[in-house]
Order: structure tokens, then C-alpha cells, then sequence
């Protein structure tokens, strides 16, 4: 059976935002990423390989090299998500805004 793997389980972790945040400013290959970090190269590699099954990044072979870059365009659903909530909870705060103006006079 095969994991279903999405965008919100990718940007849980934090190793896995901060490669998100490297790979943001240029593509590099694994033992680059690994440098940042003071986990190992093959834990690395793991965070890696699930952010490319969530569609978060991209592996493309240059030569005997494969560098990661990002595809930013996949948290687009994580925006969504979050702007929904963020509109409810807008709402009730102003709400909650004018019924405190109101008790306030």
C-alpha cells in the first residue's frame, strides 16, 4: 500500500521548511543541502525525497550531478487553506471588535 504524501505532511517538519527555504534562493545538489544541516547526508536525502513526492521540489540531472529545485507553486494549497480560516477568524474578531465597542459605551 502505497503513502499518501501531500503538501502539508512536506512543510511539517522543519528540517524539510528549511530546505524549502535553502533551495528558495538557488538550486543545489544533496551534499550542498546536507552542508547546512547537522543531520546526516542519507536523512537528508530522506526529507528530500518526500518533498519531491509531495511536488514541492524537483530533481534534475546536470551531467553526474542532480540538483533539487524548488516548486513553490504547490503551496498554493497550503495559502488556500490557511486564507479560509483566515477569513473566519477575521470575521469573528471583528465581531467580537464591535461587540466590546459596544459594551464599552
Amino acid at each position: 500500500m502505497e503513502k499518501r504524501r501531500d503538501v502539508f505532511q512536506a512543510i511539517a517538519d522543519p528540517t524539510r521548511r528549511e530546505i524549502i527555504n535553502l533551495l528558495a534562493i538557488k538550486s543545489m545538489n544533496l551534499n550542498a543541502i546536507a552542508e547546512n544541516f547537522e543531520s546526516s547526508r542519507p536523512t537528508i536525502s530522506q526529507h528530500v525525497k518526500l518533498l519531491q513526492e509531495c511536488g514541492l521540489l524537483e530533481i534534475k540531472k546536470h551531467g553526474r550531478e542532480r540538483h533539487c529545485q524548488v516548486q513553490l507553486i504547490k503551496l498554493n494549497e497550503v495559502a488556500m487553506w490557511v486564507n479560509k480560516y483566515k477569513a473566519y477568524w477575521n470575521k469573528k474578531l471583528d465581531a467580537l471588535e464591535d461587540f466590546l465597542n459596544e459594551t464599552n459605551k
